[in-house]
């Protein structure tokens, strides 16, 4: 397939699941206000210029992500890797839990968790049903849905953005070089369902990779999904992000994704020192997270939406908090910053 044709597919690809997430939203949308009807704000209430910027920014982001599959920071058949065994099987689930989601948001039940759920022994702020989701993060039903949900939300572009960290990953471990590929160590913090380790295998065939996360259920999703690719397993942990169970630079580089803005701010700054800890001198760290008002303030609309809409308790303080500032109180240097679509990059180095 020529790369003309493959760019087209993949541009159909992307608009395709663009519509879908669209037309799911406005049909839940009046599903919801059928069940619970109440008057609440909506995107009907965001200016039209800002949905115009919002649908730029998002042909922006699909633009780079070929450019850097085209330039081969990871195989193009990632462009196109869309979980369609988990699509059929659980797409319907979404419909069914919708119902107690809304409820639970009507009701304001913040800290709603089935009596089979554990809830021992996790930091508080952790025992949240964060965006209302059944369980929290803390059942199976939870991981199953949770890489729907998000592509939903942000319209078929939640890969996209993930992907965004391959690139200053590989250049971030130019230093090493001179290492074996196996003796390259890679940490992703929350690594959640394990959806952006899969991305790395792909960048990075050989590379030791590591993944941590609170949730066992969804640990148990990610062992499932990396059990499926080439390569050697990923080394999976439950532990606390604020207590890492690594020694003293011990990686090369340490990865995050969506994680800074489900925390408080004390632990945002304790994760982040955690990771400059476990990052050997020379390594680099790589924040991918929610965009901000310091870098984004034309989207403020949408972060009201995302903050009045969502239960994301901790996010109306991360949008004006100054990420920068916290890496450098850490001890990271040489910061840099990348904004695509709706998140934001920060790339840090640990002093050699």
């Amino acid at each position: 397939m020529s790369d003309t044709l493959t760019k087209l597919t993949y541009q159909t690809f992307q608009q395709g699941k663009s519509y879908f997430g669209l037309t799911h939203k406005i049909l839940s949308i009046r599903l919801k206000e059928l069940l619970f009807p109440k008057k609440e704000a909506t995107s009907q209430g965001i200016p039209r210029e800002a949905i115009l910027t919002l649908q730029q920014r998002q042909n922006n982001l699909q633009e780079v992500d070929w450019e850097d599959a085209e330039r081969g920071v990871y195989p193009k058949s990632l462009l196109f890797d869309n979980p369609w065994e988990d699509f059929f099987r659980y797409y319907p689930l979404i419909w069914v839990d919708l119902p107690q989601i809304w409820d639970r948001a009507n009701q304001r039940k913040y800290q709603d968790f089935a009596a089979d759920v554990d809830i021992k022994g996790y930091p508080s702020y952790y025992i949240q049903n964060f965006h209302h989701q059944t369980n929290g993060y803390l059942s199976d039903l939870s991981a199953n849905l949770y890489d729907l949900q998000v592509e939903i939300l942000f319209q078929g572009s939640a890969d996209a953005m993930r992907r965004r960290i391959l690139a200053p990953l590989k250049k971030g471990l130019e230093v090493f070089r001179d290492l074996a590929p196996r003796q390259t160590r890679v940490l992703d913090v929350a690594c959640g369902t394990g959806r952006t380790l899969k991305m790395i295998r792909a960048a990075l065939h050989q590379a030791s990779l590591f993944g941590t996360d609170l949730s066992p259920a969804y640990l148990r999703k990610a062992n499932e999904l990396l059990s499926e690719i080439p390569g050697e397993l990923p080394q999976l942990l439950q532990a606390n992000a604020e207590e890492l169970p690594y020694v003293d630079n011990y990686f090369h580089a340490v990865t995050s994704v969506f994680l800074f803005h489900e925390l408080p701010a004390t632990a945002r700054q304790r994760v982040i020192e955690e990771c400059f800890r476990v990052t050997k001198p020379g390594g680099v760290f790589i924040i991918c997270d929610s965009i901000q008002l310091s870098d984004s303030p034309e989207m403020e609309p949408f972060m009201e939406y995302f903050h009045e809409t969502f239960h994301e308790p901790y996010y109306k303080h991360y949008i004006t908090d100054d990420l920068v500032e916290r890496l450098e109180k850490a001890g990271f240097v040489n910061i840099e910053m990348q904004v695509h679509f709706m998140s934001k990059y920060l790339i840090a180095r640990k002093a050699a």
